[in-house]
């Protein structure tokens, strides 16, 4: 219900932001307070989001299993929970990290559930775009963290993720459009042929590894996060170009191999900012 694979992709973003905005190493009680806020945050999204979409979730067979359709845990227990957590996330933050990140994690709960689950899901095929803003926000809670601020980094980080999010997301889509058929979703890859969402794929990804570059300046970073955001988004963007291929010859369902690149996003990501982590350290002197 909560999403733990999920919440594990959003500290990926949260925590290796931290080290770039200290240029070090942050205060280990600051990381721990930190990723304990957004675990709560994040769980509070995602269990309003199975909440919400229980009658959806009954109609397709990826999420025929999760507990408030198979009637394990009780709607009004679940919405209980979500909100009990989210504002355990807040306070939280707000009392042992600072007012900046409570804030945020307040946004990022009201846009994954009002703005993306409420309000765009289920109306337009742009859902998973704008309502991707959501999965940006951890970045923005790990800088203000260590900050009490925003910076043009973390700006940039936001970007990356934003306009990775479709490209991640548009493949496991492509995988399970039938379920999203059923549940009357619509996805992109619902309404739009493989060859056009394939397209829209490889554009995001040129964007996303453009993004990723322009962090090279603004930061400033050094070796490490350049050689790790060339390489890997090299291979992020071969891979989306794989796709489209595949899709122009017309092979469909499993054999398209959309999930190749669904899950090489996640690895492409968790790279790339594995490098924003270390690349301070090294780029400082720290472990010199």
């Amino acid at each position: 219900m909560t999403k733990p694979r999920i919440i594990e992709l959003l500290l990926v973003t949260t925590f290796p932001v931290m080290f770039l905005a200290e240029r070090g190493i942050p205060g280990i009680w600051l990381m721990v307070a930190t990723l304990i806020g957004g675990v709560l945050a994040a769980a509070s999204a995602n269990t309003l989001n199975c909440y919400l979409d229980r009658d959806i979730d009954a109609r397709m067979h990826r999420t025929e299993n999760r507990p408030l359709v198979t009637g394990v845990i009780s709607p009004q227990a679940a919405l209980n929970f979500g909100v009990i957590v989210g504002v355990a996330s807040v306070v939280w933050l707000g009392l042992l990290v600072n007012l900046v990140s409570a804030a945020l994690a307040l946004g990022a709960i009201v846009l994954y559930v009002g703005f993306y689950t409420i309000l765009l899901k289920r109306r337009t095929a742009q859902n998973i775009v704008w309502g991707g803003v959501a999965g940006c926000m951890p970045v923005l809670i790990g800088w203000s963290a260590v900050t009490g601020s925003l910076d043009w980094a973390a700006g940039v980080l936001f970007l990356v993720v934003f306009f990775w999010t479709p490209p991640h997301y548009w493949p496991l889509s492509m995988r399970f459009k039938d379920d999203y058929a059923n549940a009357g979703v619509p996805m992109l890859p619902v309404l739009k042929s493989d060859v056009v969402v394939g397209r829209q794929i490889v554009a995001y990804s040129w964007v996303t590894v453009l993004v990723s570059l322009a962090l090279i300046p603004v930061a400033p970073m050094g070796w490490i996060y350049t050689i790790a955001a060339v390489v890997s988004g090299g291979i992020f963007i071969v891979e989306a170009h794989r796709l489209l291929s595949r899709a122009k010859a017309g092979k469909v369902g499993s054999a398209l191999g959309a999930m190749r690149l669904f899950h090489y996003s996640i690895s492409y990501l968790t790279l790339l900012f594995l490098a924003v982590a270390v690349d301070p350290l090294l780029y400082w002197g720290i472990l010199s």
